[in-house]
């Protein structure tokens, strides 16, 4: 028996468990495709961090694992009506939760390691949890009631139109924090030395990333507006699993960043007459200390080497610099005196 063509008025999938027409091949392409990113993603992510504290480790595991995976699985089983409908629409609804919402805070987290604005980063958190209350609750519940009842015109026609709502929302959303990151990225770009090509390339890698991650959610966008349930639904979770990769592309490359400084260069200008950094710590150290944030905790990153001082000179810059850093609580005593002595602070 043929599949029937895709409703994307009704919940139920293509009405048997066969594969017979090219919509079903599609589907399981696309589905294969993202199983396949996200759980390479998933152990790229386990062996590339070497603690499990960081928000952006958390966020981007928990996309991967617990966002693709079960959404993936939930819309094939309800494409092909393999199990119950209760037991896919969890699955979807666990998925898309950590997958869809999840990415802003991917992105949110990397945002740190370019900006230094309190005021803009309080901005996003902020967004990211008023989108938890406003579209995050009503869409639950108007797709559990649309999934039950599809012949209600009141459930159909307010998941349809609030279904429109998060999509745009989310999409606005996640340019908005890639734009940010790109506007930060290039000024960046302007104040790092001229004649310094290799971080310039890297950060223009930086940007086209950010580009391609916009260019998806539009694709994403005009799917779900020319109102094709279910290749929106697989689409979705194959373009953020791609998405999630390009994440972790952006990982390596901020390394390199880090990698790549001079030795009388850093990548923040920081102000060395008011900064409250120690002036003997190293420039690589201040950027370590910007890392060693709750947010970002980046100990994927090797640490950076600071000055070797004399013997004689060591104790007491380390004394005195331990009363500056008390403004800076997120550096520890013990990595202060490693850049002070121009020792790896994990083997102190």
């Amino acid at each position: 028996m043929n599949s029937s063509p895709q409703n994307p008025t009704s919940p139920l999938g293509s009405g048997n468990s066969t594969v017979d027409n090219a919509l079903d091949i599609s589907v399981i392409v696309l589905i294969s495709i993202a199983l396949y990113n996200a759980l390479e993603l998933a152990i790229l992510i386990l062996l590339s961090f070497r603690r499990y504290r960081s928000l952006y480790f958390w966020s981007l595991l928990t996309s991967a694992i617990g966002g693709v995976i079960p959404s993936t699985i939930g819309g094939f089983i309800q494409f092909f009506n393999l199990v119950p409908l209760w037991l896919s629409l969890v699955l979807q609804i666990v998925g898309w939760v950590l997958m869809v919402p999840n990415q802003s805070v991917v992105l949110y987290s990397r945002l740190h390691l370019v900006s230094q604005s309190t005021a803009m980063l309080a901005l996003v958190r902020a967004l990211i949890i008023l989108c938890l209350i406003v579209i995050v609750v009503p869409t639950i519940v108007l797709n559990v009631g649309w999934t039950y009842m599809p012949e209600s015109p009141a459930w159909v026609q307010g998941y349809a139109a609030y279904e429109r709502i998060q999509v745009t929302w989310f999409t606005v959303q996640e340019c908005f924090i890639s734009g940010v990151y790109i506007w930060e990225a290039v000024r960046i770009i302007r104040l790092t030395p001229s004649d310094d090509k290799r971080r310039h390339k890297i950060l223009y890698e930086l940007l086209a990333v950010n580009v391609a991650i916009i260019v998806m959610d539009l694709a994403v966008i005009i799917l779900q507006y020319l109102s094709y349930y279910f290749s929106h639904l697989i689409l979705k979770a194959t373009v953020y699993s791609v998405k999630l990769k390009l994440e972790y592309a952006v990982l390596s490359m901020l390394v390199s960043i880090v990698h790549s400084r001079g030795s009388e260069s850093q990548f923040w200008p920081v102000d060395r007459t008011t900064s409250n950094i120690p002036s003997t710590c190293y420039a690589g150290w201040r950027l370590r200390i910007f890392f060693n944030d709750p947010y970002t905790s980046f100990d994927f990153f090797q640490p950076l080497q600071g000055p070797v001082m004399p013997a004689k000179d060591s104790q007491q810059g380390y004394e005195k610099n331990q009363e500056r850093l008390k403004s800076y609580p997120q550096q520890h005593t013990h990595d202060t005196r490693a850049s002070v002595m121009g020792r790896d602070p994990r083997r102190l």
